[in-house]
């Protein structure tokens, strides 16, 4: 495939990527999960088996997507920047690895409710605990995982900016999304009671930068004819 097909191919999983997981998070888990009542979310995920079950597939076919994402980016980006498109590929392959490793929490919730075994040696009040449990570290995984998804940004944006793959602009979104997602995870995690519009926000640019990006390539693929090198320092 020439570039153009690569990066256009690279922004159709991405736009599975985007799918999968809104199905995931916001019509799956806004649906079973209920805020600060644990005997209502277990049981939404008993009465729920068969979404619940569904939700972790997607998220599993998200991370999948994201993977593979990463990999035509990088055949993209090679010959711009190796170090920069190597970074990319890293922080993803790392992210995916963490994200797939941490949706086990959530799927932990179910095993506990689920499975008749667990029934016989812990009462239903505290399954439903132990299962509030995991899904509360599943929670905190993500956090934690944002530390490479946020990373991949940087590198994506200045190949971006410095290359004339896209818009300059775009390039600026993304590295600024960098930024943002590493201040959401420090606040997240040292200064948990902290709460302001700024910070309620912070991880727009991300979020736009990327969907925006999704578009530039499934729509345009990248300007090959436009493509800068990005030069690399000589060694004496």
């Amino acid at each position: 495939m020439s570039l153009k097909q690569t990066a256009r191919l690279a922004g159709f999983l991405f736009f599975i990527l985007v799918v999968t997981g809104v199905f995931a998070e916001f019509y799956v888990r806004q649906n079973i999960f209920v805020y600060k009542d644990i005997a209502a979310t277990a049981r939404n995920i008993i009465e729920n088996e068969w979404l619940f079950r569904l939700g972790f597939v997607a998220d599993l076919v998200m991370s999948t997507a994201f993977f593979f994402y990463a990999f035509l980016l990088y055949i993209v980006f090679k010959n711009v920047h190796k170090n920069g498109a190597l970074l990319l590929f890293l922080s993803i392959t790392i992210s995916v690895a963490m994200y797939c490793q941490n949706m086990l929490y959530q799927f932990s919730a179910l095993e506990l409710l689920q499975n008749k075994s667990y029934s016989e040696g812990f009462g239903m009040e505290q399954l439903e605990l132990l299962s509030s449990f995991f899904l509360n570290m599943h929670g905190r995984g993500y956090m934690v995982n944002q530390i490479f998804y946020g990373l991949y940004l940087f590198p994506l944006g200045y190949m971006i900016y410095k290359s004339g793959v896209a818009p300059k602009w775009l390039g600026i979104i993304l590295m600024l999304g960098c930024l943002g997602d590493f201040v959401d995870f420090v606040t997240y995690f040292l200064f948990p009671n902290t709460s302001s519009v700024v910070l309620q926000n912070i991880t727009i640019p991300a979020d736009v930068g990327e969907l925006l990006f999704c578009l530039w390539l499934m729509i345009w693929g990248v300007r090959e004819k436009n493509i800068k090198l990005i030069a690399m320092p000589v060694r004496p």
